[in-house]
């Protein structure tokens, strides 16, 4: 019988009620189990503390998800702005992991802060308020509302012809619930634009500098993958990567 496939979840340090805790929301675990077929392993977000070796030798894909959190702008040579929040344990884990899965191979998808962290960890930069930009949408959420309306889809993407995104979809455009207020500045080398919003805002990246399979994606494709067939295709063509790679 085959064994369904390791998927390593980046955790967040947050504050608890007394102490600090490492937290994955449980739409990731249910993407994995769920959309992928596959085995969840969270990772806390230890910083040096991690042995990436150990952790590439336990996991079979790395899944980055989202997080109230916004990398810490020292990263890529930028001051942060008053009133962001920063989560340092988890850029110390994540960036470094990233670049190793890429070089022994094992994919990643990177969703939301996940994204951010993908430009970031191969050398790009963020744009720290996209709302403040000439011409842009404004792209956070909805200030008040349930959880379902705070995630729901709210605008069309523009999928790159030919892109690995646009094959999913099985067409040019998106509905997805993108909610962030940071993206891509400069774009990373090695990455391919998948998908972008019509103000010009990158929503989607894909590895193209090497070896290895790297998916970065600004929307929440874990919250829907019940009812929306594109969020649950993206989950399943990358069981599919992940299985292929072993």
């Amino acid at each position: 019988m085959t064994k369904p496939p390791i998927i390593g979840i980046s955790a967040c340090l947050q504050d608890g009620l007394r102490t600090p805790e490492h937290i994955v929301r449980v739409q990731y675990v249910d993407a994995v189990t769920k959309g992928m077929g596959a085995v969840p392993v969270i990772l806390p977000a230890i910083g040096a503390a991690q042995d990436i070796p150990s952790v590439l030798g336990l996991i079979d894909g790395l899944l980055l998800t989202g997080s109230p959190s916004n990398v810490e702008p020292g990263h890529y040579g930028a001051r942060a702005r008053p009133g962001t929040k920063h989560d340092p344990a988890r850029d110390e884990t994540t960036l470094p992991l990233v670049q190793a899965a890429l070089a022994r191979g094992v994919p990643v998808l990177a969703l939301c802060r996940g994204h951010q962290e993908l430009n970031v960890a191969l050398g790009g930069s963020l744009h720290q308020h996209v709302d403040e930009l000439p011409g842009r949408f404004d792209h956070r959420p909805p200030a008040e509302g349930d959880i379902d309306t705070r995630y729901a889809q709210r605008h069309w993407v523009d999928l790159v012809p030919g892109g690995l995104l646009h094959r999913i979809n099985g067409g040019p455009r998106a509905f997805v619930n993108s909610l962030h207020g940071q993206a891509i500045d400069r774009l990373a080398d090695g990455l391919a634009i998948e998908a972008a919003h019509e103000d010009g805002t990158i929503e989607a990246v894909r590895w193209t500098g090497g070896p290895g399979f790297a998916l970065g994606i600004q929307w929440h494709p874990e919250r829907h993958i019940g009812f929306d067939p594109f969020s649950a295709a993206i989950f399943t063509e990358f069981a599919k990567i992940v299985k292929n790679s072993i």
